[in-house]
C-alpha cells in the first residue's frame, strides 16, 4: 500500500466521559472514514507518534490499532506504518446525532459553569469557524 497524503484529522480525548481512550481513538478513525476525512490507503501517525500527542501511554494507542486492525479497519505493514483498509464504514445519522449532542451538552454545561451566556457561545462558534475557513484557504 502506498502511504496517502497525511491525514487532516486531529485526535483529542475527553478524559471525563468515561470512554476508555483506545475506543475514543477507535471511533474518531471511523467517523473520520465515514465522513471522508480518511481515505483508504490514509496512513495514520505512528504509535508513538500519536501517544505522544494525546499525552497517553503508547499502549492505549497500540491497543486502538490493534483492535482497528482485527476488526479490518486498518492494515499495518512492518516497517511501513499502519494504513486505512478498503473497509467501508458508515455511522449513521443517529449515531452521529448522539455523538455531537453528547460533546454539546458537555461543552455548554462546562462554558456555563464559567458564566458565558449562550449568545456568547454561538459567536464564539462562528468566529472559530471563520477563523478555520481563512486558514483551509490559506493552505
Amino acid at each position: 500500500m502506498k502511504p496517502k497524503e497525511e491525514p487532516s484529522l486531529e485526535f483529542s480525548l475527553d478524559v471525563k466521559n468515561g470512554v476508555p481512550f483506545y475506543k475514543q481513538i477507535i471511533l474518531q478513525v471511523e467517523m473520520a472514514i465515514a465522513d471522508g476525512r480518511l481515505e483508504k490507503g490514509a496512513q495514520l501517525p505512528t504509535v508513538r507518534a500519536l501517544a505522544v500527542d494525546l499525552s497517553v501511554n503508547p499502549n492505549t494507542v497500540a491497543r486502538a490499532y490493534a483492535e482497528m486492525e482485527i476488526r479490518n479497519i486498518v492494515v499495518t505493514q512492518q516497517g511501513s506504518g499502519t494504513f486505512i483498509s478498503e473497509k467501508q464504514i458508515s455511522i449513521d445519522a443517529i449515531e452521529r446525532e448522539r455523538i455531537l449532542s453528547q460533546i454539546t451538552k458537555e461543552f455548554i454545561t462546562k462554558a456555563s459553569s464559567y458564566g458565558f451566556s449562550p449568545e456568547e457561545l454561538v459567536e464564539a462558534i462562528k468566529d472559530w469557524g471563520s477563523d478555520t475557513q481563512k486558514k483551509e484557504a490559506l493552505s
